[in-house]
């Protein structure tokens, strides 16, 4: 019974980021699109979903505008503080901040691939992403890293805990790795200059 319940909220950890991101996406685009319709400017049923998803895209470029906005920022701060203070909502709206900060955001954390000595025996490696050099906070010793592989054809991966000598640097930029890595191998890494 316990792995059932493991499995469920494994399935919750990778699904409701990503369910929740195409929530808002498709309710700013609804609420958009109900809006032209309210005040009766329909021009084109092959036109109107373009423009709809044009100003969708304006709008939340504008929200992170007004968040990067000295004026408005601290109102932000208020209400990202009430969320992550909030029981039940802060788990899925920091792991959702958390995911596209590490991706997009101004705490990148997939930029430093690694080359992951998995079976030294066999030089069995994996791709991976360093995601964070100081464990102390979990008790674990130094020399340490935590180590992200993610899986092919997948928003899903596995969290390493990788001893420093296992870990090879790799020089290649973390956007040609992590697509490398998606793909299962099947995409070419690009040609540095």
């Amino acid at each position: 019974m316990s792995r059932i319940i493991r499995y469920f909220i494994q399935g919750l950890i990778i699904t409701v980021p990503v369910a929740v991101t195409i929530i808002v996406i498709y309710k700013i685009i609804a609420w958009i699109g109900s809006l032209f319709n309210v005040f009766g400017t329909i021009i084109s049923p092959v036109v109107d979903p373009f423009i709809i998803i044009f100003t969708a895209i304006l709008l939340i470029f504008l929200m992170g505008l007004l968040g990067s906005s000295i004026i408005l920022r601290p109102l932000f701060s208020t209400v990202d503080n009430a969320l992550e203070h909030t029981p039940v909502i802060k788990t899925v709206y920091s792991s959702i901040k958390d995911l596209f900060s590490a991706f997009v955001g101004s705490k990148k954390r997939f930029n430093k691939p690694v080359l992951v000595t998995i079976n030294k025996e066999n030089n069995i490696q994996q791709l991976g992403f360093i995601t964070q050099e100081d464990l102390s906070e979990l008790n674990l010793q130094k020399g340490h890293y935590a180590v992200y592989v993610p899986l092919s054809y997948s928003f899903s991966g596995n969290l390493l805990i990788v001893p420093a000598d296992h870990i090879t640097v790799v020089d290649a930029s973390s956007a040609e790795v992590m697509k490398f890595i998606v793909s299962g191998g099947v995409t070419d890494l690009d040609d540095k200059e």
